[in-house]
């Protein structure tokens, strides 16, 4: 079992939640993640390229002169990539790099991700953070600059004698970047942490490997863990055997 720290909002660490990596696929499988992280940035590369080939370029098709007496090298149309104000020969065009993995793959992976996330010492849980009716984005920094970094050591995180309030902010969250996970859609802390640079806001059912690989620390609130373990746990149901299925020997 893995054990992972619950602050409160003041920065003071109030309890901590057990996690079982069973929950989580067990182990993490590095190549699926590289595999899954590939596919999301593939999704995101903006393909808008675009050159003009023979066909795009103004000009005729007709042959220039005649292919043999005039004592001139062979030409065809005055469009080829051979002349100026031809096309280009292999033209670029627009396209779509976005492929797609099995779906069980990319929920295994995301389960990787965040188990990664407890065993690396990278993942904490928050406990009362609640701005109010309105969005309160000093409170969710104040929450950030008061919570230690869940990864130091015990000798790290000791205070220094003498130490400026600068030099202790480097053992909280401050300045870090975060994915905040939320159990549902919460308008009123997504507006209040939006703003802070280097935090990501989302409820855990958005989560994606590649947004929780990217940012150094995962940050739950409780409410957000309880959904995360609920929806692990879950498994699809099974389709009905038809009559004409094989036999699992035969497959």
């Amino acid at each position: 079992m893995l054990s992972v720290p619950v602050y409160n909002p003041a920065g003071e660490r109030v309890a901590d939640e057990s996690i079982d990596p069973a929950d989580f696929g067990g182990d993490v499988n590095k190549q699926l993640l590289h595999d899954v992280v590939l596919m999301h940035l593939a999704a995101r590369r903006v393909g808008t390229v675009n050159t003009r080939g023979r066909a795009d370029v103004a000009g005729s098709g007709k042959k220039l002169f005649r292919q043999k007496g005039t004592g001139n090298a062979r030409a065809g149309a005055k469009r080829t990539n051979k002349r100026v104000g031809g096309g280009v020969a292999f033209a670029r065009r627009n396209r779509d790099y976005r492929y797609s993995m099995p779906k069980k793959a990319v929920r295994a992976a995301i389960r990787m991700a965040i188990l990664s996330k407890f065993q690396d010492g990278q993942a904490l849980v928050i406990d009362g953070l609640a701005p109010g009716e309105k969005p309160k984005t000093k409170l969710v920094v104040q929450a950030f600059r008061s919570i230690r970094r869940p990864d130091l050591t015990e000798a790290e995180a000791a205070p220094i004698t003498g130490e400026s309030k600068s030099e202790a902010l480097r053992r909280t969250l401050d300045g870090r970047t975060i994915l905040l996970g939320l159990p549902d859609q919460d308008p009123v802390l997504y507006r209040s942490a939006r703003n802070i640079e280097g935090v990501q806001i989302a409820p855990v059912a958005e989560f994606n490997t590649y947004d929780i690989l990217k940012q150094r620390y995962l940050v739950l609130t409780r409410e957000a863990l309880a959904v995360l373990k609920e929806r692990v746990k879950q498994k699809p149901a099974r389709k009905p055997e038809s009559a004409t299925a094989p036999a699992a020997s035969e497959v």
